[in-house]
């Protein structure tokens, strides 16, 4: 039986290059790896999207556009689901809730760093909610970066301690180290990553390029890319300390299937990074909008996945809920 293999993506800005490489392409090459074969699941984390404030036009407008692009990426294959329309989801949430303590969620680092007197308290609790994502599926392991490593150990004590105090109904996954993707930072600012949250769809930060900016606007933002002063021979070079803008350019040049061989100036690479972003982008900007006009596919195959996933969580929340005693 093939592992489960599931990952959310929250609908809080309009997904970038970083998010296509990075994440987007692998969830697709795990649907046939056929040395490790998954059955995944794959959502739009619209639930996460509410721990801070929002207009709810805006809210359902990117969550029908990540939709729309997980199947534009080749996740056909999947099983696609948006999070609020799978109940167990946010049920699970409540009843860990109620196995969590206060100390450990004040030492998630998302609430110290951005929590405030006046944050949401869905900010605060929120980790609980990934837990839930996480555990109703029950994968035997759960690929994590550094950055939701502390997501995944807090699913871990919560199933552990459910466990101990209930019987053994949740699945203690393993945290497993997945292979490396490409890392795209931001062509303005090359030493962070290249992140959606808080800019302006396809004409806001000019160091993003998003999935669906088109080809005169890839030109411009790459164009305006830092580099730096060095006009050596070997200017053109992977240097992650002295020269981080071009080794970012360098790096998103051979992610998308480009080659640096040959080129000496920065003119010139920056011209290739185009071509080969431009090609890269291309086929999923085409697959969009022929989704795009057919919205009634797009609900179509979210409400076959929605219906397996509330068929796959039903007996977890079950189990849990008689192991607390309700029902």
């Amino acid at each position: 039986m093939p592992a489960t293999s599931l990952s959310l993506v929250k609908p809080t800005g309009s997904p970038t290059l970083g998010n296509l490489l990075g994440a987007l392409r692998p969830m697709a090459a795990a649907q046939d790896a056929a040395d490790d074969p998954a059955d995944c699941f794959y959502g739009v984390a619209d639930l996460h999207a509410l721990t801070v404030p929002h207009d709810p036009a805006e809210l359902r407008s990117r969550t029908r556009e990540v939709a729309t692009l997980l199947l534009a990426v080749g996740l056909d294959r999947s099983t696609l689901f948006v999070q609020s329309r799978v109940p167990a989801h946010r049920q699970l949430a409540y009843l860990l809730e109620c196995v969590a303590t206060t100390g450990e969620l004040s030492r998630m680092i998302q609430f110290k760093e951005k929590g405030r007197p006046g944050s949401r308290a869905s900010l605060y609790t929120y980790p609980v909610l990934m837990a839930a994502d996480i555990l109703l599926h029950r994968p035997a392991r759960v690929p994590v970066g550094d950055d939701q490593r502390q997501h995944v150990e807090l699913a871990r004590d919560l199933a552990t301690r459910f466990n101990a105090a209930y019987g053994p109904v949740l699945v203690v996954p393993e945290m497993a180290t997945p292979p490396a993707a490409a890392r795209v930072m931001d062509l303005q600012d090359p030493t962070a990553k290249m992140g959606k949250s808080g800019t302006d769809a396809r004409s806001g930060t000019a160091g993003v390029i998003h999935v669906l900016d088109g080809p005169d606007v890839v030109r411009r933002k790459v164009a305006r890319a830092v580099t730096d002063s060095d006009t050596a021979p070997d200017a053109v070079r992977a240097d992650r300390s002295a020269k981080p803008g071009v080794t970012n350019l360098l790096e998103v040049l051979v992610a998308c299937g480009g080659s640096a061989d040959g080129i000496a100036t920065y003119g010139a690479l920056k011209a290739a990074v185009t071509d080969a972003v431009v090609a890269t982008l291309e086929p999923v900007q085409v697959r969009y909008a022929e989704l795009a006009d057919d919205q009634a596919h797009v609900e179509e195959v979210y409400a076959a996945g929605e219906a397996r996933c509330r068929e796959v969580t039903a007996p977890v929340l079950a189990a849990v809920e008689s192991a607390l005693g309700l029902g």
